[in-house]
């Protein structure tokens, strides 16, 4: 496996040694996944990781969380989705924060049936709780930043990367936000254009070129946001294929962004 990035779906045909999380909804769950693989239910890690009460630092209920899936961190783990991998890729970085040796199947469920040769399973797989505890030595391929490390960076070296709709980034579309619009100096970069025709992600010499015509330069630190965690995970994901080695994600985002007024905030 190539830690903490992408998985060649073709693994999950025989994963062996692999534990297989599958994120799509419970009822397509149910009428076939890969061999082995057990089911999360992401709306739930999602809201979790967005509540004031358990934020995505929170180490003890994380542990506590991949634990019951029967992870002990002794085997890596591979993550898939309905296809548009945010939903993998969001617990591809709550699992590699938490220092798990994960990694999202490029492509997702589609990219599994379209596979020669691919079985899916139907017997639901209930995973033993186990105890996982974070190694104390672990550094995460990819940093959490919260607004407060994140204002205090901007006008240095620090490039942000917003991976929201352009409609998002001007203002126009506000989602759930009073105020909208970008954070200073953030690059527009929509998570959209990570993924070719086949919903893989792009190869990493277009994701580069992707990332320089946004006028990200390779050399600096990379904080990506969206709106809530998903979109900004599968930016931070994208980056790491392209090769950047400095990224972090502020997981909260612009919704948490816009709501401190303190924040700063640029509208066209």
């Amino acid at each position: 496996m190539n830690r903490s990035t992408l998985i060649d779906p073709n693994v999950l045909k025989t994963p062996g040694n692999l534990v297989v999380i599958d994120l799509r909804p419970r009822s397509d769950y149910e009428v076939g996944h890969a061999p082995g693989a057990v089911h999360l239910d992401i709306a739930g890690w999602t809201a979790l990781a967005l509540s004031p009460e358990a934020p995505a630092e929170e180490q003890a209920l994380w542990s506590a969380e991949i634990g019951r899936l029967g992870i002990d961190g002794s085997r890596p783990v591979a993550v898939y989705d309905s296809g548009r991998i945010t939903d993998a890729a969001r617990a591809w970085f709550i699992l590699q924060w938490a220092g798990v040796d994960a990694a999202v199947v490029d492509g997702g469920w589609p990219a599994l049936r379209a596979l020669p040769g691919f079985e899916a399973e139907t017997t639901t797989q209930t995973p033993v709780p186990v105890r996982y505890q974070r190694p104390a030595d672990h550094t995460p391929v990819v940093g959490l930043v919260d607004r407060h490390g994140l204002r205090a960076q901007l006008g240095g070296a620090v490039q942000v990367l917003d991976s929201r709709s352009k409609a998002e980034y001007t203002g126009e579309d506000l989602r759930s936000n009073a105020r909208g619009g970008h954070i200073p100096g953030a690059h527009l970069l929509s998570h959209t254009a990570l993924l070719d025709a086949r919903g893989h992600l792009n190869a990493p010499d277009v994701l580069r070129r992707q990332f320089a015509d946004a006028g990200l330069h390779a050399g600096q630190p990379v904080v990506t946001h969206c709106q809530g965690g998903g979109r900004a995970a599968l930016a931070a994901l994208a980056a790491l294929h392209a090769g950047l080695q400095d990224v972090s994600v502020y997981y909260l985002s612009f919704g948490d962004w816009a709501r401190d007024d303190s924040c700063p905030v640029v509208k066209p």
